[in-house]
């Protein structure tokens, strides 16, 4: 397993603003500010697809629950391996849709899901055959290799169970310690309550949600003890969901931050989606 790592911030806010491209005057099938015409006979731009599992040599590998990716019509695919964010260049033409070199975060991620990331981003390369039904699409490889995606609609910020991923310092995220991944989480209510699992307590709490921010109400929670990395990410959440905080919302991401730049990201976590 690698070791934990911090990447910068701004490195994600790059790829997801590389992706989004700029609109201009120029008609249709002009070039955008990505890697060319965008021209499909099958509609997979301005979806976000759900991976849900990579078939290389025969062998099905299912994805975990953050991989996605993004095409754009501008001729830009942006997503996550499952751990860290990735952007590229694409062009479609006809049912084929090809991805050129792109750029990558480079956050330390669980075993597991290193292996996934990395068949899934050599299955993501190069010339695709496009095949889509019944909102499913298939992504098939030169070599015969594919890749299963679901389109997923957005997950309003309400009533949506936001898994926690990472954290934030500043301008750096960092992957959760090994042992702390998959257990803390939070579901805002349309009473205007909060509640949820810190990791290793249970919690309620009150949030008066506006436009781009979000002030925590006096945190209730269990006693139990909990020791090491566990603990450590718990006293962390607890100082961020206290007091005003801002959040970005995505399209299935959520990020709050404190005054002081501390913070953490989560992840829409559907039990129907659960991998």
């Amino acid at each position: 397993m690698r070791n934990q790592l911090s990447i910068s911030v701004t490195a994600l806010a790059v790829l997801a603003l590389a992706a989004c491209g700029t609109e201009s005057g120029a008609g249709s099938g002009d070039r955008g500010d990505g890697g060319g015409t965008v021209q499909p006979d099958v509609p997979v731009t301005g979806v976000h697809w759900s991976v849900d599992s990579v078939t290389v040599g025969g062998r099905r590998t299912e994805a975990p629950a953050d991989a996605h990716v993004e095409i754009t019509d501008k001729g830009r695919a942006q997503g996550n391996y499952g751990c860290n964010h990735f952007g590229a260049d694409v062009k479609i033409e006809g049912d084929t849709i090809t991805v050129g070199p792109g750029e990558m975060t480079e956050m330390a991620c669980e075993e597991k899901i290193q292996g996934f990331e990395d068949t899934l981003r050599a299955a993501f390369s190069g010339k695709l055959k496009a095949k889509l039904s019944d909102g499913r699409l298939t992504l098939t490889t030169e070599k015969g290799d594919s890749i299963a995606l679901t389109s997923e609609p957005s997950s309003p910020l309400v009533g949506t169970k936001w898994s926690v991923n990472s954290l934030v310092s500043g301008e750096t995220a960092a992957s959760l310690p090994a042992g702390t991944e998959n257990k803390a989480h939070l579901t805002f209510a349309k009473d205007g309550s909060v509640s949820g699992n810190l990791g290793c307590n249970r919690f309620t709490s009150t949030a008066k949600i506006s436009d781009d921010s979000i002030t925590f109400g006096r945190l209730a929670s269990t006693r139990k003890l909990c020791e090491g990395p566990v603990m450590d990410v718990e006293r962390r959440l607890v100082k961020v969901l206290e007091g005003t905080v801002k959040y970005e919302l995505g399209h299935r991401s959520l990020t709050l931050t404190a005054p002081d730049g501390e913070g953490f990201a989560a992840v829409a976590s559907d039990t129907a989606r659960e991998k």
